[in-house]
């Protein structure tokens, strides 16, 4: 049997040698927010669509509004998230103009930030 995970990719070589490495993630973000960094990355990582990510704490999936517009984002240790995008040409959508999470099966994480 097959299991089918979420394709991840990085926006820069830099944070996906951070990612790549728990060792790396701790000097970059500190232990607490590394383990939830980890934490997190495995539900992505396991999820077969973005709409089986929780959209409930502690995860919190949500889409971005603004000038990220058609981003996500994910709760890490308050006030920081991990904001990502789908990685489709062209983005699934739904009837409404929407992302179709359910056919959401490859993202892109963009950054680690505090953009409130």
């Amino acid at each position: 049997m097959w299991l089918i995970s979420m394709e991840i990719a990085f926006r820069t070589r830099r944070l996906e040698k951070a990612f790549n490495s728990a060792d790396a993630l701790k000097r970059t973000y500190g232990a607490r927010m590394a383990r939830v960094m980890m934490t997190r990355m495995a539900v992505l990582r396991a999820a077969r669509s973005l709409a089986l990510v929780p959209s409930t704490p502690p995860d919190r999936r949500h889409q971005l509004s603004g000038g990220r517009y058609e981003q996500f984002a994910v709760d890490l240790v308050q006030p920081y998230r991990l904001v990502f995008e789908a990685n489709h040409e062209p983005l699934p959508r739904r009837e409404d103009g929407g992302i179709d999470t359910e056919r959401v099966t490859a993202i892109t994480i963009l950054d680690v930030v505090d953009y409130h």
